[in-house]
């Protein structure tokens, strides 16, 4: 039990009198924090053997702890009794403390023998606790971790508290990134140190770098992304520095609450900033004063260094909310520090300035000049070889919209691993938020990816010409240096390869309809590109993977990297270059000859179909009373044995309709059929999955397999070498040098051949003609 829970008729609250709790030898937490209590603490509480955690602090209680204090060690794992005027020695069952977490700073004790509180262990705070040598105390500290005593070097100091190092402008902000905190020193070469004390009254592991919960608009966005936290006291110390004033800016950003109708809105929080030991501001709130959250503000003050040393800190006085759900918010937070001198800095030795000769400075300026003529000749040759990849990208006008890669970088956390939704065969995808709140996702060209410009400029110019409910939409890409990026419409629920056979925590509980619904989705997305768009496209690549749901669970189409222009005559329909696709998923026909028609994207939608319904992916080989063999030949077995509905997603149960279940897999099985022409067409899918179309699903020969010869051995062996069947391939059919070459002159046919389609004045005709003529650019 605690106080709360329990009434206490003979205390009147205010009066500065401690509690009548003797007979309360049963409590298990006990908290009077900030009460204006006065008065020794009494003995009694030492005899409470249930208490658990006991927090006294911002009182004004007097004298020295209670001997038989020491009894709670036993028990208690929290003992806060911090800022208040006791005094006398700390026990040495305190200072010897490994198990609770003891917070006794800020009082007045003398004459102990306490370590400096630099070199402190984590679950002891003693900071400032005594009332003299407390100066004396940290200047060891400052001596044994400072490597320039006496030698002042530094001039200036950015530092981007609690997060990672940056350029704002000209100035290079330090990184300040360690997760420690109570009572915790680190010092950084010989330019700043910090310290940070305190445990978290309601959670002690909770983490001492905040990021914003919110989106930032503010004027360099990410300096206020993440800030260093601390529940009780924060300094800062500038090492080193040349004597002299200075002008101290203190970056604040209240990026823990939202004004949004949540719990997150209802928190105050208010602090202390003192410099060189005077305080600078008071009772300090950063929404208040910023006119609300998630907006900067600096403070700007003059400080005087006189000992090469600097001290910045922020302390917690016991006022605002300390429990909010979820979150531990009280306590300092900054944002970022600014240190630069009001003087002209000078380099001193011995207290003279150096004197250079006449000739010595006309010798180093000229073996200045020779070593930057060197160095621009060596970044010029690397620069070139660096960028050479990306010269088919200039000159190519894109319909697309522009953002820059500081706008991305803002938008996901600079590419916060919290952020990443997954990575593909192009790289990984980011989750990230404009400025005007919509979310987006940034799909980044990874270094190690067998894609390339080839297939960036493809994306681009195939999915900004189209326009369709089920194809995922374009909202602009970024090229800058080496960084390919494409932004997305952001899809709640990921990929629907996920949704069915994914993680435990990845998968949907899917019925029956909204099956048949994604089924009808990805058909008539694919209808479009075949025979309503303007330029006939062929997608190559359909999987589950390649198909994204909406937070409605609609469906939508993405990842055009290795589309195709398809030929209406037929002539150019068989690759001799390169396939592309993946394994499980691509036609017999074009994974063995090379032959490519729409008829292929037919096929993978039968695969996908399937593994809508069954809930299995055919990546993946099952265990059947006969063998190990893919889902598809599977399938095929049970039509042969009049038992297709076996195959159905045990997680519907009964509750799907037996029949529409047959015609749906059926119409899977006639899509797949290894013949081409005998597959329909899209537009026929989606008349018969819309129940419009009342043509019957002419059923596939079940001789065709059975299950000692699967469909696919041949294929299989294909690939024998090639990856995990998950993944995409995209390799060279053949191995010549003068088809890589060929593919080279390809990649340049496709860069104009985009910066042609970008001419509005062309008509659907005049492009189909020059399509036709430069066919080989679209590989």
């Amino acid at each position: 039990m605690c106080l709360c829970c329990r009434r206490v008729t003979d205390w009147k609250g205010g009066d500065g009198k401690f509690p009548p709790l003797e007979n309360m030898k049963g409590m298990t937490r006990l908290v009077l924090r900030n009460l204006s209590i006065s008065g020794e603490l009494p003995e009694y509480i030492g005899a409470m053997t249930n208490l658990k955690f006991l927090d006294l602090s911002f009182n004004f209680l007097t004298g020295q702890i209670p001997n038989n204090y020491s009894s709670l060690q036993s028990h208690i794992d929290f003992i806060y009794l911090t800022n208040n005027n006791l005094s006398g020695a700390i026990p040495d069952w305190i200072l010897t403390t490994r198990k609770q977490h003891v917070d006794v700073s800020y009082n007045s004790f003398n004459g102990s023998n306490a370590p400096p509180d630099c070199l402190r262990g984590s679950n002891l705070n003693v900071v400032s606790s005594y009332s003299s040598s407390n100066n004396k105390r940290l200047a060891s500290c400052l001596r044994r971790n400072n490597p320039c005593p006496g030698k002042a070097i530094n001039y200036n100091l950015f530092i981007n508290c609690g997060g990672p190092s940056l350029t704002i402008g000209d100035d290079e902000y330090q990184g300040d990134t360690d997760t420690e905190g109570p009572s915790y020193y680190n010092s950084y070469n010989d330019e700043w140190a910090y310290s940070s004390t305190g445990s978290f009254v309601h959670n002690d592991n909770e983490p001492f770098l905040a990021k914003n919960v919110s989106v930032l608009t503010m004027a360099d966005a990410e300096l206020y992304t993440t800030a260093r936290l601390s529940p009780l006291s924060l300094k800062y110390y500038g090492l080193c520095l040349q004597n002299g004033n200075y002008t101290v800016n203190l970056h604040f950003a209240e990026i823990m609450f939202t004004d949004a109708g949540t719990y997150f809105s209802v928190g105050r929080r208010f602090f202390d900033a003192s410099i060189q030991g005077k305080k600078v501001l008071r009772d300090f709130n950063i929404a208040e004063e910023a006119n609300g959250t998630g907006r900067a503000i600096i403070k700007s003050f003059t400080a005087n260094v006189s000992d090469h040393t600097l001290e910045i800190h922020f302390q917690w006085a016991g006022k605002g909310t300390n429990a909010v759900p979820e979150i531990n918010v009280y306590g300092p937070l900054v944002s970022a520090i600014s240190v630069t001198p009001n003087f002209e800095p000078v380099i001193e030795g011995n207290n003279t300035k150096e004197k250079v000769s006449t000739g010595a400075i006309l010798g180093i300026v000229a073996a200045g000049c020779v070593l930057i003529v060197l160095i621009s000749i060596f970044i010029w040759f690397c620069l070139r070889r660096k960028y050479a990849a990306n010269n088919e990208l200039q000159g190519v006008e894109l319909q697309t919209g522009y953002f820059t890669l500081r706008q991305i970088k803002a938008a996901t956390g600079n590419f916060d691993a919290a952020n990443k939704l997954g990575e593909g065969g192009f790289g990984p995808v980011y989750k990230g938020v404009l400025p005007d709140g919509s979310a987006i996702a940034v799909k980044q060209l990874s270094a190690k990816s067998r894609q390339g410009n080839r297939e960036f400029i493809n994306e681009i110019g195939m999915i900004s010409a189209l326009q369709h409910p089920n194809l995922v939409r374009l909202f602009g890409c970024c090229i800058e240096g080496n960084q390919l990026l494409l932004i997305y419409e952001y899809m709640e629920n990921n990929n629907l390869g996920n949704a069915l056979f994914g993680r435990e925590r990845e998968r949907l509980n899917l019925d029956w309809k909204t099956r048949c619904r994604i089924c009808l989705d990805i058909a008539r997305g694919l209808a479009y590109l075949h025979e309503e768009s303007r330029l006939k496209i062929v997608h190559r690549d359909i999987k589950a993977a390649n198909v994204l749901l909406d937070k409605d669970l609609n469906a939508k189409i993405s990842d055009f990297g290795l589309a195709r222009l398809c030929e209406e005559d037929g002539d150019k329909t068989h690759i001799s270059t390169r396939i592309a696709g993946t394994v499980g998923y691509m036609a017999p026909e074009y994974a063995m000859r090379g032959y490519l028609t729409d008829k292929a994207d037919v096929y993978s939608f039968g695969v996908v179909m399937l593994e809508i319904i069954c809930g299995l992916s055919n990546t993946h080989t099952y265990r059947t009373k006969e063998d190990f063999i893919y889902l598809l030949d599977w399938a095929l077995i049970l039509q042969g044995q009049g038992e297709l509905l076996d195959i159905v997603d045990k997680n519907l149960g009964e509750n799907y309709p037996k029949e529409e279940a047959l015609q749906m897999l059926n119409l899977a099985l006639t899509c797949t059929n290894s013949s081409p022409s005998l597959r329909p067409t899209m537009s026929t899918v989606v008349s018969i999955l819309d129940g419009k179309s009342t043509l019957p699903i002419s059923s596939m020969n079940p001789l065709a397999s059975s299950s000692n010869a699967p469909r696919f051995q041949l294929f299989d062996k294909c690939f024998d070498d090639s990856q995990s069947a998950d993944a995409s391939i995209d390799a060279p059919w053949y191995s010549s040098a003068s088809q890589q070459s060929s593919q080279d002159e390809n990649t340049r046919q496709t860069s104009k051949l985009l910066s042609d389609f970008s001419n509005s004045s062309f008509d659907v005709e005049t492009q189909r003609r020059y399509l036709k003529r430069n066919s080989t650019a679209t590989a």
